[in-house]
């Protein structure tokens, strides 16, 4: 049985940099989404999917994409069916686990991530980037990386 958890009060200072964080990030997500969408026809949630898969080589599989992917975890069975429909991944399975299956990155879905990498990064830099100095970048990484630290098992 878990042990109950002491309740501590939150200062007004750090609930209105969370208010902030959380409106921040659901804006920017939503006009990176739309730029994306609008410029090149492919959706946030796929370029998600695929720059995961092109940091780790190409392939994954797909309970290690469902902890990669940073913006959709929910029906990412589905999400992964609808990109590999359009050709940009295929599925195949895991020889040694007949359950697991592996997604993999296909040369279409290399090319559209080659495309839409430089509009996703000129969004980044114009809603974000232009805004925040190098130094404050920097202080804003090590907070959320301390943060991710604390959460980690």
């Amino acid at each position: 049985m878990a042990r109950p958890r002491k309740i501590q009060e939150l200062d007004e200072p750090h609930l209105e940099a969370w208010r902030s964080f959380l409106r921040a990030h659901a804006r920017l997500t939503e006009v990176l989404e739309d730029e994306l969408s609008r410029d090149l026809g492919l959706p946030l949630v796929w370029y998600d999917v695929l720059i995961q898969l092109r940091h780790a080589g190409g392939r994954l599989r797909m309970h290690d994409l469902a902890r990669a992917v940073l913006l959709s975890r929910a029906g990412l069975t589905r999400l992964v069916d609808r990109i590999s429909a359009a050709g940009l991944v295929e599925r195949e399975p895991c020889p040694d686990d007949r359950r697991g299956t592996f997604v993999i990155l296909t040369e279409k879905g290399a090319e559209r991530l080659d495309e839409a990498r430089p509009v996703h990064h000129s969004g980044i830099q114009e809603h974000f980037g232009r805004h925040v100095s190098l130094r404050e970048a920097a202080t804003l990484r090590r907070v959320f990386d301390r943060v991710l630290r604390s959460l980690e098992p």
